[in-house]
């Protein structure tokens, strides 16, 4: 295929707001392999780190002389964003802060060359503020012209009726997907750096960016009304080690935690832990608990209050959904675990149901599937690429 018969798809990020965002990028680009080519802009450096996933073979650069994302709304900024749209078969815009480019979009797509354009939102921000009157309205207005909008999840797919008032037909449902036959193996003892997992040991374990900082320390509090055999494992690197290992020290429990570190493919170690804890507060799809699962492992968890709301009720098996209790709850989040720790046949049990849950609504292929019937849709053709 020569260049010219390429694709030209122009991804417009504000930056990736959680890792598992970037990874799920990296996976389709690579899926869509080398009939498309990708301009990439970002305001943050988290893209550049982002396409280092990117398979050879596979045009990205990053689109350093596309106008800010940032900025007021004004009349020759819009005119500016809407202009460096042009010569591109389609336009990706992803979350609040590329939302302008999709306002450029609608109020002048009907006097210029513009390309079919898809928006994306993955979440709210945790204050709620990206749910106010005002923004609310803004997109109301900004994806007028827009082919449709992408969401992970049946929460926001509400929200994007009611709040954002947009037409049903418009608002495509996505799940977000993980290779989940990768998870089925049994990783060795020492598939994690620094720690070993020893003979008649249980672990509890979390990812650090799948749980705030307040449950990280109720968890290592936790920790001590579970029996000895259970450690504490904590992945991922983080600006709350000091506070968790501060806690651990005023606990006596310091002997039980262990700090290994990033993981770069969580299906490598996650069939280590006995069980898996997280907290739903930060706004956006809890892909963490789609691996808990798809390892096959009961879930604890605190679930997020309006105005940000969460979808670890939806994403769980409901045999799991009497372990999820209110984020302010911490005698309810300690008695889950220690219920959860004391029965290792309802562990069993809810983790088989948990990983069947995920292998049938959250695998990747299907995730890839639907992106390229919607994509296909917006080029008004049946495939895609």
């Amino acid at each position: 295929m020569t260049k010219k018969s390429r694709l030209r798809i122009l991804h417009l990020h504000s930056g990736f707001t959680a890792e598992a965002d970037a990874a799920r990028w990296v996976h389709l680009t690579n899926a869509f392999g080398p009939a498309c080519e990708h301009g990439v802009v970002s305001a943050m450096s988290d893209a550049a780190e982002a396409l280092r996933g990117i398979d050879r073979g596979i045009t990205v650069d990053l689109a350093a002389d596309f106008p800010s994302l940032q900025g007021r709304p004004t009349p020759g900024r819009l005119q500016r964003l809407a202009r460096a749209m042009i010569g591109h078969d389609l336009v990706l815009t992803y979350g609040y802060g590329a939302i302008d480019a999709a306002m450029a979009h609608t109020m002048l797509g009907g006097n210029m060359p513009l390309p079919p354009l898809v928006h994306h939102e993955d979440g709210v921000d945790t204050d709620g503020r990206s749910l106010k009157h005002s923004a609310n309205w803004y997109r109301r207005i900004a994806l007028g012209r827009a082919s449709a909008l992408v969401v992970p999840s049946r929460r926001l797919e509400a929200i994007a009726v009611e709040r954002w008032h947009q037409p049903q037909w418009r608002v495509k449902r996505i799940a977000p997907g993980i290779r989940t036959a990768a998870y089925a193996a049994k990783p060795r003892r020492d598939a994690l750096p620094r720690v070993i997992k020893r003979d008649g040991e249980l672990w509890l374990g979390t990812e650090i960016q799948a749980i705030s900082e307040q449950d990280l320390t109720r968890l290592v509090r936790a920790l001590s009304t579970l029996p000895e055999p259970w450690q504490l494992v904590i992945l991922g690197e983080g600006p709350h080690h000091g506070a968790i290992r501060d806690e651990a020290l005023r606990s006596g429990l310091a002997h039980r935690l262990h700090l290994p570190g990033a993981v770069a493919e969580p299906a490598k170690v996650l069939g280590l832990f006995d069980l898996f804890a997280l907290s739903a507060g930060s706004g956006h799809f809890p892909i963490a608990a789609v691996e808990a699962m798809a390892a096959g492992l009961a879930v604890a968890a605190t679930d997020a209050q309006p105005p940000i709301g969460s979808d670890i009720k939806e994403v769980l098996a409901p045999e799991n959904l009497p372990f999820v209790v209110a984020v302010d709850d911490e005698s309810g989040f300690a008695s889950a675990l220690r219920t959860l720790a004391e029965a290792p046949a309802l562990r069993a049990s809810l983790g088989a149901a948990n990983r069947a849950l995920a292998r049938a609504e959250y695998d990747q292929a299907a995730m890839i599937a639907a992106y390229r019937a919607v994509y296909g849709a917006a080029l008004g053709r049946n495939g895609f690429p």
